[in-house]
């Protein structure tokens, strides 16, 4: 309890590599007279550190992040906390990522569109041991869930590993093996592996194919059609 006697503020971390979205996210939390920004990262390794100086009470993840990624951040806060509620911002499509992060450990999963009127609701929600979902997401989740086994086509995607996942999506923002290999900290022969499996799963004939293919899945993801 604060000295008022009204109960202390929960303090939020935000991972986001972009200022000018971490400055609107400060100003809506701020607003609110039950949260309170207690730190600003940029990073999966600054993440880390914070979380465990700052001691947040939850933490909102950006899924895209200049060095490292947002799904492997999540992963090591639940390998590690695993009551630390993590409620992920992203601009990729949330019917491509929102399931695996859930997976992975998130509370929940918002698109950065819809922040401005659904953050703090989000945020509240996964501070209170619930998950947050678009009622999109939650319906569509719903009527496949009520459908028969392969009464719908399978997505493609769905056959890639988390990790094929991550290539793809850095391959469709223009960047080579090294560059990958560098950013999740695998070995460059890891991630051509990667490359092949991907060809292999989405039935890919040649790098060419899956450069085009990483292309569109990107401009997909961030909801550019």
């Amino acid at each position: 309890m604060s000295p008022s006697g009204n109960p202390a503020r929960q303090r939020v971390l935000i991972v986001d590599d972009h200022p000018i979205v971490r400055h609107g996210l400060v100003r809506m939390i701020e607003a609110s007279p039950d949260l309170a920004v207690c730190g600003e990262v940029e990073t999966v390794a600054d993440a880390k550190r914070a979380i465990r100086e700052l001691l947040p009470d939850v933490v909102i993840v950006d899924l895209t992040l200049g060095q490292g990624d947002g799904l492997e951040l999540v992963r090591d806060v639940r390998a590690h906390l695993p009551d630390l509620p993590m409620l992920v911002l992203s601009m990729h499509e949330e019917s491509i990522y929102a399931e695996r992060m859930l997976a992975a450990g998130a509370r929940g999963y918002i698109m950065k569109e819809a922040a401005s009127g659904q953050l703090l609701i989000a945020l509240r929600r996964v501070l209170s041991g619930k998950v947050y979902l678009s009622e999109a997401l939650q319906a569509r989740l719903r009527t496949r869930g009520a459908m028969p086994a392969g009464g719908v086509a399978e997505d493609p995607l769905t056959r890639l590993s988390n990790r094929e996942i991550q290539v793809l999506a850095k391959l469709g923002r223009g960047l080579s093996s090294r560059a990958i290999a560098a950013d999740l900290t695998l070995s460059v022969k890891t991630v051509e592996s990667h490359r092949q499996s991907i060809k292999r799963k989405l039935n890919l004939a040649s790098n060419s194919q899956l450069l085009q293919y990483a292309l569109t899945f990107d401009r997909t993801s961030r909801g550019e059609g």
